[in-house]
């Protein structure tokens, strides 16, 4: 059963007010809850790509091409999926690392704050030197 409206405004307050409060804290929780999910995302890749390779062969034996092609499309999602399972876990690694806004790494932020600041200053040299 889905929250109202009302139900969700309130506990987005109570998620920013731990936040808030207790940025670490919270930061670990949401990090727990990330690592089962990319967790059961990594099995039922692994799942998809052993699927895959029993249908391949299973259409090699029987000689039904559309069979194998159904196995290796089986094999490269699970590949697809058990790779943007990977990433998306070490993305929160990193997020749990630095606290911050949920679901969010700083770093990135920061190399992008750099390298506009270089650019600036690059700028301003050139316009300095020029005028």
């Amino acid at each position: 059963m889905p929250l109202s409206e009302h139900e969700q405004r309130m506990l987005e307050q109570m998620e920013r007010a731990l936040y808030a409060e207790d940025p670490k804290f919270a930061t670990a929780l949401e990090a727990a809850g990330m690592r089962r999910h990319t967790r059961r995302r990594t099995v039922q890749a692994i799942l998809g790509f052993l699927l895959g390779v029993v249908l391949l062969m299973t259409g090699m034996m029987v000689q039904q091409i559309w069979v194998s092609v159904i196995g290796f499309l089986a094999m490269l999602g699970g590949a697809l999926l058990a790779v943007s399972g990977w990433r998306r876990g070490s993305a929160t690694a990193n997020a749990g690392e630095g606290g911050g806004a949920p679901g969010r790494t700083r770093t990135p932020r920061r190399r992008k704050a750099k390298v506009m600041n270089r650019i600036e200053d690059r700028w301003r040299r050139r316009r300095e030197e020029n005028g």
